[in-house]
C-alpha cells in the first residue's frame, strides 16, 4: 500500500465522525494481511469476496449499490477511490470522487477511454492522485485535476469537509468578509428598485464565480488572445449542457448574475416547477435553481422534484442569498432532499430569521418598488 494512504488511513482511523471501508472484487484476505501489518484492521474493515464459501461476489454494480445506500438511505457523505473501470459507477455516484493513478506499466490499459466516457456522458466530476508523484497523470489536468493526499487542504476537506445536512451538501460563507459586505444592501431597508437589483446581480456572479465554479468544475475552451495568437481559457464544465431557472420574480437579478459568470449556459424564467419542461433538461447536464430568499423551502422543493421528475440523474445546485438555517438543519427541505443524489445548495448566508412575504419587507416588493402594493 502507497504510503500516502497509509497516512491518511491512520488519520482517518483517529476520527470519530469518519470511517473507511475497503471494498474490492478480489480476495478480501489480501486486504485483511495488508491492513494488519499497517495496524489498521481494527479501524479499516474490507468488503469483498473471492472464494465459494464467501456466499457472494463483489461487483461495479455491487460497490455503486453501497454508495448509493450509504448517500440515500443513511445520508452520509461517501469520498470514493478507485483506480479501474469496475469504480468508475461508484465513482459517479459519490459526493467525492478521486481517481488513483499509478505507474503507466502497472494501470489499467482501458481505464482512460472508460473515464472519458464516464465524464462526457455520465457527469463523473474526478480529480486525480498520483502515485508516485512521479508517475504521469491520466488524461489532461484541466479534465481531471490532480490533487495530493498529503496537502494539508486536501486532508482538512476530507475530515471535516462541507457542511452537510442529511444528503444536502450545503456551502454558505456567512462568515466571511466578503459575505458581509455582499449582504449588507441586501439587508439595507434604503436600498431597493435598481439598487437592490445590482447588488442581487453581483452576488450572484459572485457566488457563481466562487462556488459553483468548484461545484461543478471547469473545462478548457480556445480563444484569442490579445495579441493575436489562439490560446485557452476556461469556461464551465459542460457550460452548453446547463440550465439556469430563475424562479420569478425574486431570483432573477441573481440569477442574472450567475448567467454573467457562465454566459452560454440556458436561462429559463419560472414563476411555477411546472414552467420547467422536458425541452429545457433535454441533453443537460447540470441544473442551476436561483431564488433570493430559500424561508420553509417549500417552493425549492417543488422544483427539485420537478426536475428529478424530468431527468433522474442530471446535477442539481440551488442557489440563494439567503436560507433561513432551519430548514437545512432539521426542516423540510433537509429531510425532502437528503435522498436526492447530486444536489448542492450555495448560498451567501444562512440566517436565524423567519422571513415574511408581505408589504415593505418582502424582498420581491423591494427588489421592484412594489412594496406599496397590497
Amino acid at each position: 500500500m502507497h504510503p500516502e494512504f497509509v497516512s491518511l488511513l491512520r488519520l482517518v482511523a483517529e476520527q470519530k465522525h469518519v470511517g473507511a471501508v475497503v471494498v474490492i472484487c478480489g480476495l478480501r484476505r489480501v486486504w485483511d494481511k495488508v491492513l494488519e501489518r499497517e495496524g489498521l484492521s481494527e479501524k479499516v474493515k474490507v468488503i469483498g469476496g473471492g472464494r465459494i464459501a464467501d456466499g457472494f461476489v463483489v461487483s461495479a454494480a455491487v460497490k455503486d449499490a453501497l454508495v448509493s445506500r450509504l448517500r440515500e438511505t443513511h445520508h452520509i457523505c461517501v469520498w470514493a477511490f478507485g483506480d479501474s473501470p469496475l469504480d468508475l459507477d461508484m465513482l459517479c455516484m459519490a459526493d467525492q470522487a478521486i481517481i488513483v493513478v499509478g505507474e503507466e506499466q502497472t494501470r489499467s490499459k482501458t481505464m482512460d477511454a472508460a473515464l472519458t466516457s464516464a465524464i462526457d456522458y455520465h457527469g463523473l466530476r474526478a480529480r486525480q492522485a498520483v502515485l508516485p508523484i512521479k508517475a504521469s497523470p491520466r488524461l489532461d489536468i484541466t479534465k481531471l485535476p490532480m490533487i495530493k493526499l498529503t496537502e494539508p487542504e486536501f486532508v482538512e476537506s476530507l475530515l471535516c469537509g462541507r457542511s452537510t445536512h442529511g444528503g444536502l451538501q450545503v456551502l454558505c460563507p456567512t462568515d466571511t468578509n466578503a459575505a458581509k459586505l455582499l449582504a449588507t444592501p441586501m439587508r439595507d431597508a434604503a436600498v431597493a428598485g435598481p439598487g437592490l437589483r445590482e447588488a442581487h446581480r453581483f452576488v450572484g456572479r459572485y457566488l457563481a464565480i466562487e462556488f459553483l465554479a468548484d461545484v461543478i468544475g471547469l473545462e478548457q475552451t480556445p480563444i484569442r488572445h490579445v495579441l493575436s495568437h489562439q490560446t485557452m481559457g476556461y469556461q464551465l464544465f459542460h457550460e452548453h449542457q446547463t440550465t439556469i431557472v430563475a424562479l420569478m420574480r425574486g431570483g432573477e437579478p441573481m440569477a442574472s448574475g450567475v448567467n454573467e459568470a457562465f454566459p452560454l449556459v440556458m436561462f429559463v424564467h419560472a414563476s411555477d416547477a411546472d414552467d420547467i419542461k422536458p425541452h429545457h433538461l433535454q441533453g443537460q447536464v447540470t441544473v442551476i435553481l436561483v431564488d433570493s430568499v430559500v424561508n420553509t423551502g417549500k417552493t425549492i422543493i417543488e422544483f427539485v422534484q420537478r426536475v428529478r421528475k424530468l431527468h433522474a440523474t442530471v446535477r442539481i445546485v440551488v442557489v440563494a442569498g439567503v436560507v433561513q438555517a432551519q430548514c437545512v438543519s432539521g426542516g423540510s427541505l433537509n429531510h425532502t432532499l437528503a435522498r436526492h443524489a447530486q444536489l448542492h445548495l450555495v448560498a451567501l448566508r444562512l440566517s436565524d430569521t423567519k422571513f415574511t412575504d408581505s408589504g415593505i419587507t418582502d424582498t420581491g416588493n423591494r427588489l421592484f418598488n412594489t412594496t406599496h402594493l397590497p
